[in-house]
């Protein structure tokens, strides 16, 4: 049995929890970059109606500041596991074509974004294709049906000080299987990261948002 309060504790202890501020320009940051293009600061503070000195403040800061990607103009083209650039994991939105940097954004961020995904996806052990339909509420199609998640075991967590050593640390080892045989194949050659299954890893997502957002996500979603 797995025990995913015991997985995400690490994570939990991060300071993954934001003020409120940060909450709410993070959010808007999300469903902006969901339209599939570079946001600028000043765009999210007039979406939002807030004043820019207050989308600076929580941008700049430490949590936030870690999980933003840059483009050679200054504008944000990444967050918190969404991306505009093209990348190994892809999240259609409303026809929009985004991109996840791991498995496991693909689960949690259709609730940040309040609709339901298409996920395509490779699996790294079989080079076949795994495709799902995330909703805010769960996991509604997959496709193979056996398809499993690898996730780092709880000592390898953590958030690490730009997103680029996030992405190498973390993104890079969190793959979407096409079974669990293929899962496990791939984990043993990678120590450190073990196999959750779907239905697992959706709700460690929840976990996530939860811890980040709380009542602020709820509001924004009802």
């Amino acid at each position: 049995m797995i025990d995913l309060q015991q997985i995400f504790a690490p994570l939990e202890s991060l300071d993954l929890e934001l003020t409120k501020s940060q909450q709410v320009v993070a959010l808007g940051l999300y469903r902006e970059l969901a339209k599939g293009a570079p946001v600028h600061r000043e765009q999210i503070a007039s979406v939002l109606n807030i004043p820019i000195g207050d989308v600076v403040a929580a941008l700049d800061s430490t949590t936030l500041s870690c999980l933003t990607v840059h483009d050679d103009q200054n504008r944000i083209v990444g967050f918190g596991g969404l991306a505009v650039p093209q990348m190994a994991h892809k999240l259609i939105v409303g026809g929009q074509e985004l991109y996840t940097w791991c498995a496991w954004d693909a689960l949690f961020i259709p609730e940040l974004l309040g609709a339901t995904a298409q996920v395509e996806s490779t699996c790294p052990e079989t080079k076949s294709p795994v495709r799902l339909e995330v909703a805010p509420d769960g996991i509604k199609k997959v496709e193979p049906v056996g398809t499993v998640v690898s996730f780092l075991v709880p000592d390898e967590l953590r958030i690490e000080q730009t997103a680029a050593e996030t992405m190498k640390t973390f993104c890079h080892r969190v793959h979407f299987l096409a079974s669990p045989e293929a899962g496990e194949a791939w984990t043993n050659r990678d120590p450190g990261t073990f196999v959750l299954s779907l239905e697992d890893a959706f709700a460690l997502a929840q976990m996530l948002n939860a811890c980040r957002f709380g009542s602020v996500l709820q509001r924004t979603t009802t």
